[in-house]
């Protein structure tokens, strides 16, 4: 009772805690395609834009809490080319530049810089420098186009549990309306805009669900009554 109790009180500080909401709201668990507003202080900034997630759609992912979830709902998995359904804290920016003037911690994506989706690997679903002992599989985080030219780190999976899935981002988009393998992506300009106004003292999150989980979404998140996309 005592452990319960302890739980409910550290998911309500994090809750009173994110100042800053990235929500994003698919019509299904199916829908390559999402909306998506802004909220600090509960309060919208910027105009609600469409953006890319899974090719395949959503699936439940681990973040910091867990909402209801039917027994048919699809659970994130590697490979799945599903992006993550949940609550998730937004950690790091990184980017091509090797300096940026951000309120984030960042990451240069230089040539050695990888994400390992090898769930075999003890680094698995962690940004690390390459070393000798490469894994079997990872990502490259300089890549040979401009979708990682600037992005989000998603605290998709933290505890880094097997086949749970890996390198979870907000970045841009390959083009108009194409879907992602797992990410979430946008415009070049949309990103921008964002990533100047993440600030990691107002505990940015990352709300990405299907349209059915809005009400419950409201219930937790009060301070985004006024969002179209829930009502």
């Amino acid at each position: 009772m005592i452990k319960t109790f302890l739980i409910l009180i550290s998911i309500q500080t994090f809750l009173l805690a994110s100042q800053q909401i990235i929500l994003v709201v698919s019509n299904d668990f199916n829908s390559s395609g999402a909306l998506m507003e802004c909220y600090e202080d509960g309060k919208r900034v910027f105009t609600t834009v469409g953006v890319n997630i899974g090719k395949n759609g959503l699936g439940w992912g681990l973040g910091e809490i867990k909402l209801t979830q039917k027994d048919v709902d699809p659970l994130k998995k590697e490979g799945d080319k599903k992006a993550p359904a949940g609550v998730f804290k937004l950690t790091n920016i990184f980017g091509y530049e090797n300096k940026k003037n951000l309120h984030m911690p960042y990451l240069y994506a230089s040539k050695i810089l990888i994400c390992v989706d090898d769930d075999t690997s003890s680094n698995y679903n962690k940004i690390i420098q390459m070393t000798k002992n490469e894994p079997k599989s990872f990502e490259s985080m300089k890549r040979d186009d401009n979708q990682y030219e600037l992005g989000i780190v998603v605290a998709h999976n933290k505890s880094g549990i097997k086949e749970r899935g890996s390198c979870i981002f907000m970045h841009v988009e390959k083009s108009k309306n194409a879907p992602t393998v797992g990410c979430t992506s946008m415009s070049l300009d949309k990103l921008k805009q964002i990533i100047s106004w993440l600030d990691e003292n107002k505990n940015p999150i990352l709300i990405q669900i299907p349209k059915s989980s809005s009400q419950e979404i409201l219930t937790l998140f009060p301070q985004l009554r006024a969002s179209k996309l829930l009502n």
